[in-house]
């Protein structure tokens, strides 16, 4: 018998920052910065908890201009400062669908090569929606730590 593993989808997003690597860390991992950059488009976090160590958890709660709450929660598995972090992924409304997030920092002139990948999706479609969401954040992100 042939057992055949079935690969989840994923994304890989990369990004040029002008910003040290310890400022970029700092806006994943200092709740008050998260707040700032977290979510795309409209989409505003109003609350973030963050234990920035390894078996820590963070909580981030974003709010749509309607009026919708979307809250993520999750632990990080890795932690090294101004470098990288990894934590899990799982929407209050869905726990049971957790994917993997992992954070390069490479450090590039006076900027930082960022690269985020984002694993073990439930499916392409969830794979999508975190695609435009990470895209829009992330754009949040470059404006607020140049």
């Amino acid at each position: 018998m042939v057992s055949q593993t079935a690969t989840k989808p994923s994304l890989t997003i990369k990004r040029r920052l002008s910003a040290p690597p310890a400022k970029v860390f700092a806006a994943w991992t200092d709740p008050e910065k998260v707040k700032r950059w977290m979510g795309p488009g409209e989409i505003k976090a109003i609350h973030a908890e963050c234990e920035p160590r390894v078996g820590g958890r963070y909580r981030w709660l974003m709010k749509t201009p309607a009026g919708e709450d979307h809250e993520v929660s999750g632990v990080y598995r890795e932690f090294v400062p101004n470098e990288k972090l990894v934590f899990t992924w799982a929407w209050k409304t869905t726990p049971e669908r957790q994917s993997v997030v992992t954070v390069l920092l490479k450090p590039d002139g006076d900027g930082t090569l960022l690269t985020l990948m984002h694993e073990q999706f439930f499916d392409e479609e969830a794979r999508d929606r975190h695609q435009g969401g990470w895209n829009g954040a992330l754009d949040k992100m470059e404006r607020f730590v140049a």
